[in-house]
């Protein structure tokens, strides 16, 4: 690989960063806000997307910031990796600003000018994230992402959004502390912190308790916005948010900087031999293992359909970090693939389940009986992506998942693959259902599905002392269903102030045709984009730029044979 000094990578952070004072004085101008902020989004990618061609044939772009003399410098480097993580959340950017425009217009949302203005702040952080050329410079990027997105959870300004974002930053700073500790003792044992292909060279022959602490400070630091349980309970929290910041959340910035903070430490920092040598790389597989199997299981239970899809993401951030754990070249390709294939597929599925509550005010996947008749657009690109999420051909999920499970059987993993495998099907089992309901069923005649409905331990409920509980035949008044007045929020949850009726009308759903009749172009456009994505990466892997990207990077590290 050749450093080459250029401006393009701190281009690429500045041109979103440089638009937010722009985008804040135009708050009585939304037309062109929003054509600033688009402007600015096709900017961003254009600048990343110009150093694809010199990354894939060996080159480096390197922007110097600041050099304290002693071992620590703020630099960005644009380099395969840094580049997948940086083209995906530039192209993004450009899709997710469409959809939010047809989003918070169609709800009439308070505060557009902040969310833009935020939004904007978030990707040129995330960017700041990518190309990170050290651990110092990631970590100040890191929490800058933290502060950045905390007003887009905050957004609806109700208690449970205040509740959720103080979470999010007990959480995510949390995290951050442990990235800041893991930082200083890298640096205490290298006198470096940059990120070297194959790892440190110094760690090697340094002392190995203290190597084991800082590769456990890291992982479980970056290990907190990927969502690795017991450190994930603020994401489900964090769908009170709008729709359009649930995608940023769970598919281009937030937790992606986790899983892309997990690739740094084990591919740049420690390395594969190293991490083999410590004995570390099984404890991160087994914790990835678990989250993966248990979330699966809890989204399950998820009647509300954007918790359903945060607890897939769990799911989903944790094949990522299991391939990287397991080391093997193809397990590798496949962690790192599946960064872009879960972005495109689970973009998708909040852009569905967005234009479902803007469209319908539906949250409920139990009200969503034959809703395809309403929405056939929409819930065709659910059942596109959510066939990824399953692992099904011809989907981008089915081609990473696919280069992970191969990498586990290589290394004589076979638990792994197992666990890859039972995963998969449990994604079937909440997947299935609400594309079934939406397409075969009616608001008056559909199955019930004891799996993800009836009450666990039987059929009745227990009481936490033991005993049964007693039955629900009392009468149920309007008062203690549905409040008045109420309306319900970005997750479904009621609050004053709103009128606000979820589920199909009383004669039904309404036929709209295939043409578009059932929302604005503003989202379908976006919805059909991501979808598009997901079947381009799973048909054409290698035509696609990403998958290129990825065995570069592999490619690239000493003794990982491809």
């Amino acid at each position: 690989m050749t450093d080459v000094a250029s401006l393009r990578p701190l281009a690429a952070v500045l041109v979103s960063a440089l638009a937010i004072p722009v985008i804040l004085s135009l708050k009585s101008k939304p037309n062109v806000r929003e054509g600033v902020t688009l402007l600015v989004a096709g900017s961003k990618l254009a600048i990343v997307a110009s150093m694809v061609p010199g990354v894939l044939s060996g080159t480096v772009y390197v922007t110097r910031i600041a050099d304290f003399g002693v071992g620590l410098t703020l630099a960005l480097r644009a380099d395969a990796l840094g580049i997948l993580f940086g083209l995906l959340a530039s192209l993004l950017w450009v899709v997710t600003s469409f959809y939010s425009i047809g989003y918070m217009r169609g709800l009439s949302e308070h505060d557009q000018t902040r969310y833009f203005a935020s939004f904007a702040a978030s990707v040129a952080t995330a960017i700041g994230v990518a190309f990170g050329a050290n651990l110092l410079t990631l970590f100040v990027f890191y929490e800058l992402l933290t502060v950045s997105t905390y007003p887009l959870v905050t957004h609806d300004e109700t208690d449970e959004a205040r509740a959720a974002g103080r979470k999010y930053l007990t959480y995510t700073f949390g995290g951050g502390v442990a990235v800041l500790g893991g930082t200083l003792l890298v640096y205490f044992l290298t006198g470096t912190t940059a990120f070297t292909p194959g790892g440190i060279e110094a760690l090697a022959t340094a002392d190995p308790t203290l190597a084991k602490a800082a590769f456990a400070l890291l992982a479980a630091g970056f290990g907190v916005k990927a969502a690795l349980m017991p450190a994930h309970s603020w994401l489900p929290d964090a769908m009170v948010a709008p729709t359009p910041v649930s995608g940023l959340l769970h598919a281009v910035a937030v937790v992606k900087s986790g899983v892309f903070g997990i690739a740094r430490v084990v591919l740049d920092v420690f390395g594969t031999d190293l991490m083999r040598e410590l004995g570390v790389a099984l404890p991160l597989a087994a914790v990835a293992a678990f989250t993966l199997l248990t979330a699966s299981v809890i989204a399950l239970r998820q009647d509300n359909l954007k918790r359903r899809l945060a607890y897939s993401t769990i799911s989903q951030l944790s094949y990522i970090v299991l391939g990287l754990a397991l080391l093997q070249g193809d397990a590798l390709v496949g962690g790192l693939l599946h960064i872009p294939a879960h972005a495109f597929m689970k973009l998708t599925l909040f852009f569905c389940a967005g234009a479902i509550h803007v469209e319908t005010h539906t949250d409920d996947i139990s009200d969503m009986a034959g809703i395809g008749r309403r929405m056939p657009l929409t819930m065709a690109a659910f059942g596109v992506a959510a066939a990824g999420m399953a692992g099904i051909p011809l989907v981008a999920g089915f081609v990473s998942k696919w280069y992970i499970v191969i990498g586990a059987l290589e290394g004589d993993q076979l638990v792994f693959a197992a666990a890859l495998l039972v995963s998969g099907v449990l994604n079937i089992a909440y997947f299935w259902p609400i594309v079934y309901q939406a397409y075969f069923e009616t608001p008056d005649g559909h199955d019930e599905k004891p799996l993800v409905s009836a009450v666990l331990g039987g059929r009745t409920a227990v009481r936490s002392d033991g005993g049964e509980a007693e039955h629900e035949d009392t009468e149920v008044t309007p008062d203690d269903d549905v409040p008045d007045p109420a309306h319900v929020d970005h997750l479904g949850k009621r609050h004053e102030g709103e009128d606000h009726h979820g589920g199909p009308p009383a004669d039904g759903w309404e036929r709209r045709g295939w043409l578009g009749a059932e929302s604005t172009w503003f989202m379908l456009g976006p919805i059909l984009t991501a979808a598009t994505l997901s079947l381009a990466l799973g048909i054409a892997p290698r035509v696609f730029v990403f998958l290129r990207v990825v065995r570069t990077v592999v490619g690239g590290l000493p003794g990982v044979a491809l």
